[in-house]
């Protein structure tokens, strides 16, 4: 694993080397263009710096005379040899050395010369040339280019180490944590997390990373919980109807007994299994149709318990729907809001002891109406609350299908209340009890 790791890291070092080779070499190419640029053009970039100075000089003077001191007064300018021209071409200065005066002789501009236009508000003032000059002396130019570049360079060569440094250990290091990890899970190892650090975004990077494999993790971990569920749930009626049939095959039992009914009793059971498992797959995957319209809640409410009396009645249990205010009117598909009732109430029933109560209230919402299932029953433990809504749970693991369903009813009516765009939860009362809490959008 930690070979990987370092191996991922040095492919990051090596990219990012290449990176700083690359910038480096287009910076030197530039400096070597720039510096060809100057041995072989005739154009007078590095002279334009100078014009400002001469420009200052003749509006200050409002001609040329003495102009020799402006070229004294700057070493660069002083350091070349330049020849000043007025507008018709005649020279005002020459200093090359070893020439003869010429002053006010016409000056003609050579191919090879460098010359510089100098302007003044608009109009031109004058022209300074350096003649045809030697290639040494282009070179010497080309040199006052390149030394400055290259000894910046150099300077700059030990703060770029320092911060090749800071990338590889702020960027480079929890970046490869991240590609290391994410082959990781993409090879099953759903338990990988890394460390957040770097800066802000790699954190949250690390962080959201940290949370998709939790998920992965927890899917993972339900879906295999699922199947053994399902097996489970299976093996009781099938394991019924396979000993009632090899009864009937080695006539022991009678063909037309008790025991045929209990093994058809067992199909009906597998029946409902399978249906249940159906509906909740389709609500997950969205693939479940409503028939939404504006529903009477109150009256859906009503039908629900009526269904329900006949067993609140064997159990002596009291079931009611005392309180109720405001429009209870909500855009649902009424079928499956009937289908969410009969879960609640069918769960609140069969969870509530002999003699207990069950009781609905609706109450119409500024934004909707909320629907709640109250029970006087035991209650449900704080650390389970968060998973009543899960496939297969029950509140005692050890209860029977019998006397604890399936374990889908819940995750179903979840289903069905989101699906429609509302929200379930499910709390203790204060007095004991549990109470299901259903929002729906008008």
């Amino acid at each position: 694993m930690q070979t990987s790791a370092r191996q991922i890291r040095t492919r990051l070092l090596f990219l990012l080397a290449k990176a700083f080779i690359a910038v480096l070499s287009l910076f030197l190419f530039l400096s070597l263009v720039t510096a060809g640029y100057v041995l072989t053009s005739s154009s007078a970039p590095f002279l334009q710096r100078f014009e400002g100075h001469l420009q200052g000089y003749y509006l200050g003077n409002g001609s040329w005379d003495g102009v020799e001191s402006a070229f004294e007064s700057n070493s660069e300018l002083n350091s070349l040899e330049t020849i000043l021209l007025d507008n018709e071409h005649r020279i005002i200065l020459d200093r090359r050395p070893g020439s003869v005066s010429t002053v006010g002789s016409t000056y003609e501009i050579q191919p090879d010369d460098v010359e510089l236009v100098i302007t003044l508000r608009g109009e031109q003032i004058g022209t300074l040339i350096v003649p045809a000059s030697p290639f040494s002396m282009r070179l010497s130019l080309a040199r006052g280019i390149l030394v400055p570049i290259f000894a910046v360079s150099i300077i700059l060569t030990p703060f770029l180490v320092v911060v090749a440094v800071l990338l590889t250990r702020r960027f480079v290091n929890p970046l490869a944590d991240v590609i290391y990890a994410a082959r990781a899970v993409a090879d099953g190892n759903l338990n990988t997390r890394i460390p957040t650090e770097g800066p802000q975004d790699l954190r949250s990077l690390s962080e959201s990373f940290n949370e998709m494999a939790s998920s992965l993790e927890r899917n993972d971990r339900e879906r295999r919980d699922m199947f053994a569920d399902i097996a489970h749930e299976l093996r009781t009626p099938l394991s019924v109807i396979r000993g009632r049939l090899e009864g009937i095959v080695d006539g022991i039992y009678s063909e037309n007994g008790t025991e045929v009914s209990m093994a058809l009793e067992q199909t009906y059971v597998l029946q409902q299994l399978v249906d249940d498992l159906r509906l909740l797959t389709l609500a997950e995957t969205r693939q479940l149709t409503f028939d939404k319209s504006a529903a009477d809640i109150g009256q859906l409410i009503e039908r629900s318990l009526c269904i329900f009396s006949a067993e609140a009645q064997e159990k002596n249990i009291s079931i009611s729907f005392n309180e109720k205010s405001g429009d209870l009117s909500a855009f649902v598909d009424p079928q499956r809001f009937e289908q969410v009732m009969s879960n609640l109430l069918g769960n609140a029933i069969r969870f509530v002891s002999e003699g207990g109560k069950v009781w609905v209230t609706a109450n119409e919402m500024p934004e909707g109406l909320r629907v709640t299932v109250n029970d006087n029953g035991a209650g449900i433990p704080a650390e389970d609350l968060p998973y009543i809504f899960d496939r297969f749970w029950r509140k005692d693991k050890s209860r029977s299908r019998a006397s604890g369903g399936t374990g889908l009813g819940l995750a179903i009516t979840k289903q069905l209340v989101e699906a429609q765009g509302g929200t379930i939860e499910a709390k203790n009362l204060p007095e004991g009890g549990l109470q299901v809490v259903v929002e729906l959008k008008k």
